[in-house]
This record gives structure tokens, C-alpha cells and sequence, in this order.
């Protein structure tokens, strides 16, 4: 079940969901708002000019209000927003229609599972000709909550819990190497 701005209200208040900072105004009917923090993180260049799942990676991370996403070029970032998931809900992430038709793509995992806590890190990417500025506070996607049918078994605690800022892959920590 999708949660109304109702429920999602009530939870904020009770405690039950934490969103923070948050206003009145990015909660929306059947969402949330999530808007662009003010860290981004790029690949830097290796050596070989290969990336391999089984090391880890080095990103270049820098803070600004104002980042210009060149044609072509991938970048992480980050929400503004921390959040805490109780363990029997879960999230989906999706990117603004109206950035999409500019170009740019949101190209996240889309998937919040119960229990996470931290800022949700987002992979855009611009596909247009034309470079796309982007500042900090801007909206970029809403969060979708689910309902789950009951307390997840075992809530999420891995590898990004408790991320904050433009967090990169951590899959070299993956233990089905």
C-alpha cells in the first residue's frame, strides 16, 4: 500500500518516520520531495583507466551550492534530506518528470529498503547536448513510501547505512565476491 500525505504526515509527527529537514510544502499527495543536497562525487581517473568490482573506487568529492553537470557525465550526489526507515517500510525514488525532459536522468538504485538510515546518494547523469547547472535545494525526485505487510525479518544494515553526502559503491564489500 502506498502511504497518503496523511499517513506520511502522522509518521512524521509520531516519530515512526524521520525526514529531516522537511517541509510542509515536499510533502505531496501519495510523496515526498526530496531535494539536492550540496555534495558531488565524481570517478577519478585510475591508472589503467579500468574500474574493477573487486576494489575500491576513488572519487573526487567536492561541496558547492551550484555543480555544472556536463553533456555526457556522471555524477553522484546527494538529497538534502536524512531519513530513517522504521522496519516495516520501504521506498521507492523516483526523478522529476519536468528534469527528466531537460535530460537529466536520475539513475539510482530506486530502491529504500526498511530500516535504512542516512541520506540517499543519486547517480545523474546528463544525456542532453547542453550542460545542466544544478543547486543545492532544488527539487530533483520524490520518495514513494510502501506499507509493508509486516516487520521485515531482518532490516537494512549494510554497507551505506548511515551515509551521508554523495557516498560512492562500496561493491568491493560485497561477500559474494
Amino acid at each position: 500500500m502506498i502511504l497518503s500525505d496523511k499517513t506520511i504526515l502522522k509518521m512524521l509527527d509520531e516519530k515512526t518516520l524521520v525526514i529531516e529537514p522537511v517541509t510542509k510544502e515536499q510533502i505531496q499527495p501519495a510523496s515526498v520531495d526530496i531535494r539536492l543536497g550540496n555534495t558531488f562525487s565524481i570517478v577519478d581517473d585510475s591508472p589503467s583507466g579500468i574500474i574493477t568490482l573487486d576494489g575500491s573506487i576513488n572519487y573526487k568529492t567536492i561541496t558547492t551550492d551550484t555543480y555544472l553537470l556536463l553533456p555526457g557525465q556522471f555524477v553522484l550526489a546527494t538529497t538534502m534530506e536524512y531519513f530513517e526507515l522504521p522496519d516495516d517500510l520501504t521506498a521507492f525514488v523516483e526523478g522529476r518528470s519536468s528534469l527528466g525532459r531537460m535530460g537529466l536522468f536520475i539513475q539510482n538504485a530506486g530502491w529504500v529498503d526498511p530500516g535504512f538510515k542516512g541520506e540517499i546518494t543519486l547517480e545523474l547523469f546528463n544525456a542532453n547536448r547542453c550542460a545542466i547547472e544544478l543547486k543545492a535545494g532544488r527539487r530533483v525526485g520524490q520518495l514513494v513510501f510502501a506499507q509493508m505487510d509486516d516487520h521485515a525479518l531482518a532490516p537494512y544494515n549494510g554497507k551505506y547505512q548511515g551515509q551521508k553526502g554523495a557516498t560512492g559503491s562500496r561493491v568491493f564489500m560485497d561477500k559474494d565476491k
